[in-house]
């Protein structure tokens, strides 16, 4: 078992106001943070990030699936981004390596140590979550969600919200693949935040792209254009 590692800045800076110098500390960490993220996706060209659980196994179906996804997205000319881990992370890295292709792995500091799979060409850890979701959204051409637990969920529903408000442009795909897992959640938003509350509307629940089939997400990410940056 990993041995847990010392990082209890994220902890400190949720538990509440602190002093003037503890705040200029933490500014400093959280502009490192996006110097290292913006300094490795300039040089890593379009992306595209795949999202998941870290905890599938080599021998799980959708380890197997994501394997083949990052390498349809290398054979494609994209990136392939993940958050760095195991699980369906390193399945995706996986892909893009026997492709020949690169890879970016945005790794997180946990109290239980995450490695960074070998499948990762360019790797960096980050201090902080929410500076690794923004340098996992940043560059990306389409967004490609397997199943996971909170942490996906998380970084799914920021993606829909950002593109359902503008901030991230519309033509980029948020694809969740897995129809077993994923239609449920899609069920629950369609019938109780549309028909029910009319808290969404339904081109709203039409951003996220449910795919099955490797040929399904590889054929929505073919389909990208390339996305404008100002």
């Amino acid at each position: 078992m990993e041995k847990p590692i010392p990082h209890k800045e994220e902890k400190v800076f949720l538990a509440g106001p602190r002093s003037r110098w503890n705040d200029f500390i933490f500014l400093n960490k959280v502009l490192f943070d996006f110097i290292k993220g913006l300094r490795a996706l300039h040089f890593a060209g379009p992306c595209v990030t795949v999202f998941g659980s870290a905890r599938f196994k080599e021998d799980h179906a959708y380890y197997t699936k994501a394997r083949a996804v990052g390498a349809a997205i290398a054979r494609n000319g994209f990136t392939v981004l993940t958050g760095g881990g195991p699980g369906i992370m390193e399945a995706a890295d996986r892909g893009a390596f026997e492709a020949g292709a690169e890879s970016v792995g945005l790794n997180i500091q946990l109290p239980i140590a995450q490695r960074t799979n070998k499948y990762v060409k360019n790797g960096m850890g980050f201090h902080y979550f929410f500076t690794r979701k923004v340098m996992l959204s940043a560059s990306a051409q389409a967004y490609v969600f397997f199943p996971g637990g909170f942490g996906t969920l998380d970084e799914m529903t920021e993606m829909v919200t950002l593109v359902q408000t503008g901030k991230i442009p519309k033509n980029v795909p948020v694809i969740l693949f897995g129809k077993k897992f994923w239609q449920p959640f899609l069920d629950w938003v369609k019938n109780s935040l549309n028909e029910e509350h009319r808290y969404v509307e339904k081109e709203e629940i039409a951003i996220m792209r449910l795919v099955d089939t490797v040929e399904e997400a590889v054929k929505i990410i073919e389909q990208t254009t390339e996305r404008p940056f100002g």
